[in-house]
């Protein structure tokens, strides 16, 4: 396998294993954003790489899931990275850094508790953004049929005749 040199003169592979070695959660380049772990990776076009990994921690920490990989929360969150949607989501992100800053962190990221994080997005539960957020994700997140076997979920069941017959009473984690 080749792999090819970026504006600054490293692979892909290079870029990664730096990124691994200093225990980054995410790798963020021009227009490009990766997980360490080669998981996932993607190129954004309209939001600052920096601005969707804060979208893709969001995302995780509203609808947090131990047994969902990121790369799920990344196909949940792309449809903001649109020319039509950009400058909403930069803004929302940037006053969600802003509140960050408000607590001592550099940014939204940088903090690295989980329940620090969902005390921010409590402070702004109420605004358009988040509710845009949220609100998306409930479909971006939980329609995607890859994820629907990490939570016991078999799909439609009305072609098959219905739930009677097929799962009604199989649910082992309630």
């Amino acid at each position: 396998m080749t792999t090819t040199t970026g504006p600054k003169g490293l692979t892909r592979r290079q870029l990664l294993s730096r990124a691994t070695a200093a225990g980054a959660s995410f790798v963020v380049g021009a227009g490009f954003l990766a997980a360490p772990d080669g998981a996932w990776a993607m190129e954004t076009t309209e939001l600052q790489p920096e601005t969707f990994a804060t979208l893709v921690q969001m995302a995780r920490d509203i609808y947090p899931h131990d047994k969902v990989g990121d790369a799920f929360y990344v196909v949940a969150v792309k449809g903001y990275d649109t020319a039509e949607a950009a400058q909403a989501v930069e803004d929302g992100i940037a006053a969600l850094n802003a509140a960050a800053a408000g607590k001592g962190h550099a940014s939204y990221l940088d903090i690295g508790w989980e329940r620090d994080r969902v005390d921010i997005l409590r402070g702004m539960e109420d605004s358009a953004f988040f509710q845009q957020v949220r609100g998306g994700l409930v479909t971006g997140l939980y329609n995607q049929k890859a994820v629907w076997p990490i939570f016991g979920y078999e799909g439609s069941s009305y072609e098959f005749g219905g739930y009677i017959d097929r799962g009604f009473n199989d649910i082992n984690w309630l």
